[in-house]
């Protein structure tokens, strides 16, 4: 795909109101798609799969109140009852908690990190980015789940820095 054309996509985006484009083109698929997170749209650009193999869209199902969604409910960041320093996604991406799929997770509750500690990884555009630990402390609360994926600045991890 011609690179002036996927910046035109991404103007058009960020002009108007809407929220996701979708093109394909001589076998590749470009998604530009605006976040609540971001005001700035993120293209994504992968090979085209036959119609045929294309899973379809699920749709968005209607949010329930959080007393129906206890797990929600625990991850919310600005729930009162865990306090303490957030380390926040940098990128967008899928957020992975090991750096293999049969290898021990990075981190666990409970267990205590330095400053510079990898701690996860998130995977954005086939690239996995480490994602190191902002502050030392106690990881009292992980709260996304592996191969979620992630918004820039969402939070990622509670630490307690006492």
């Amino acid at each position: 795909m011609d690179v002036q054309l996927i910046r035109k996509l991404v103007k058009i985006v960020t002009d108007s109101q809407i929220a996701e484009l979708e093109i394909e083109e001589e076998g590749m698929r470009l998604r530009v798609t605006r976040t609540h997170y971001s005001e700035t749209p993120v293209a994504q650009l992968a090979p085209a799969f036959p119609a045929a193999t294309v899973p379809p869209a699920m749709p968005a199902a209607p949010a329930a109140p959080a007393a129906a969604q206890p797990e929600a409910a625990e991850n919310a960041p600005h729930e009162a009852s865990v306090e303490g320093h957030e380390v926040r996604s940098p990128i967008v991406g899928t957020f992975y908690r090991a750096p293999s799929p049969d290898a021990d997770s990075f981190v666990e509750v409970g267990q205590t990190v330095s400053k510079g500690q990898s701690i996860c990884i998130i995977e954005a555009m086939k690239i996995m980015n480490e994602i190191e630990a902002d502050a030392s402390g106690k990881i009292v609360k992980i709260l996304v789940e592996n191969g979620q994926p992630v918004e820039y600045n969402q939070p990622l991890f509670i630490i307690d820095p006492s």
